[in-house]
């Protein structure tokens, strides 16, 4: 064994403590430093040493190099994407993660399977869906839509007496994907699964929403030859608009469509009782997508992907081989994902179901809705800022009252970035920012100061 290495296995419990203090430094400066650091010059690339000089050099090397060019993103004011942070319970399951370094797909491997499917059993029950759907882990929304329609896909040629899977996706001749307001990631999904970015048909929304009109889409499949995909929204990104489901879902009674709901994090609506109604009709859709490093509170990489056809999910990913698991009744989880390997990320949300509960979950939603309304209000009140949606769940679409170019928009972003992050959008046709709050950490002390930064950003600019 080369000695570095040798060196540091002997000493590792000091080399771990040695860790832990410094995660638990980065945790504590969260309140106070910059959420995103100023930008400066590039650091200039080392070359990979010759020589290791052990764990703890290495250590010493990212705390000065790197760790304070990276953002505060864990923290409770990094409102920008939908960006959740990490529980406590969720960051020790993490780093249970590491230490095991499960590769769980297989039944001839020991019991990390088995702790995912329970897993999802929770968050199957945590979002109100039906034992009719299976999960599985994935690394994101994009992942897991992408994973939702190779399913449809294998739907359609099912409809069509064909096997996509088998005979290639030409088998199936023209497609078309119909949604009112679809996430970015639904264009990527189909070109990798070879439909194209062309097949995705934009369905008119509801007046001044991102919902889609049902009217519309019963017309757009009434002029659809054949069978067809429906990807519906419960949660738009700008606005956390809801489709109607349960509409949606009655126009199956003339029209042959798969239904492939997006509620990335639009799900977690069902924690809260005040808004559970928002996704309602979740249980009806054919697959859902579910992000869970957003509102759950997991760490990075994390998602789950619920079918009712796992017969179909596992025609599209099975991997036969003689040191895999079986296909059979009960697929392994190496025949559902396009990952042969992936990490055991269901411990991390194993471990913060376990110690919080479906209440302590429902108190971050809750709370994190909250903070939303808080700073939605304070930016009502402030003439500097107009609000381009009602704050329906947990993310505020705002823009500047007066001359709201992208440029202006940018500078005040800059301005408040030690403070407060927010990420940029277009919503119809203006341009603006959009604040969304998911993390576990955030209160209104939180919203107070993002608004009281947003603001004076907006001063330093005018």
């Amino acid at each position: 064994m080369d000695r570095t290495l040798a060196a540091d296995l002997a000493r590792l419990p000091d080399l771990l403590d040695a860790t832990r203090r410094a995660a638990t430094d980065a945790l504590a400066s969260l309140d106070e430093r910059p959420v995103v650091p100023p930008s400066g010059k590039p650091l200039d690339s080392e070359a990979l040493p010759e020589h290791g000089t052990g764990a703890d050099a290495a250590l010493a090397a990212f705390r000065e190099r790197w760790e304070p060019r990276l953002s505060a993103s864990a923290g409770p004011r990094y409102l920008g994407f939908v960006t959740g942070g990490a529980t406590p319970a969720a960051l020790a399951g993490d780093w249970l993660t590491a230490a095991h370094d499960q590769n769980s797909n297989s039944a001839l491997d020991g019991a990390g399977q088995d702790l995912e499917r329970e897993t999802t059993g929770w968050l199957r029950d945590l979002f109100g869906l039906s034992a009719a759907h299976t999960g599985t882990f994935v690394s994101g929304a994009t992942m897991s839509n992408t994973t939702g329609l190779a399913i449809a896909r294998e739907w359609l040629g099912e409809r069509l007496g064909v096997s996509p899977a088998e005979d290639g996706v030409a088998a199936l001749g023209t497609v078309r994907v119909l949604s009112g307001a679809p996430h970015s990631s639904i264009g990527k999904a189909l070109s990798v699964l070879g439909l194209g970015r062309n097949s995705l048909v934009t369905v008119p929304t509801l007046p001044g929403r991102e919902a889609v009109d049902p009217a519309a889409l019963d017309r757009a499949l009434a002029d659809t030859p054949g069978p067809a995909v429906v990807v519906a929204n419960a949660g738009t990104v700008n606005t956390v608009d809801f489709d109607d489901l349960p509409a949606i879902t009655a126009l199956r009674d003339r029209h042959d469509f798969w239904l492939h709901t997006d509620a990335a994090f639009g799900a977690f609506a069902a924690l809260s009782p005040d808004h559970a109604h928002l996704a309602a009709g979740l249980d009806a859709s054919d697959s859902v997508c579910v992000d869970l490093h957003k509102w759950l509170n997991v760490p990075y990489d994390s998602a789950v992907q619920f079918t009712r056809r796992r017969d179909l999910q596992a025609r599209v990913f099975q991997n036969s081989a003689a040191y895999l698991g079986p296909l059979g009744d009960h697929p392994d989880l190496v025949h559902l994902t396009p990952e042969n390997s992936h990490r055991l990320r269901a411990l991390a949300a194993w471990f913060t179901l376990r110690a919080y509960g479906r209440e302590g979950h429902r108190e971050i939603v809750e709370r994190d809705i909250a903070c939303a309304r808080a700073l939605g209000a304070a930016l009502e009140e402030d003439p500097a800022f107009t609000l381009l949606a009602p704050v329906r769940l947990n993310v505020v679409c705002f823009t500047l009252a007066e001359a709201p170019t992208a440029a202006r928009l940018t500078a005040l972003r800059e301005a408040a970035a030690a403070e407060v992050f927010v990420t940029p959008t277009v919503y119809g046709g203006t341009a603006a920012l959009r604040a969304a709050f998911s993390n576990w950490r955030t209160t209104e002390a939180d919203v107070r100061r993002a608004a009281e930064a947003l603001g004076a950003a907006a001063r330093e600019i005018a």
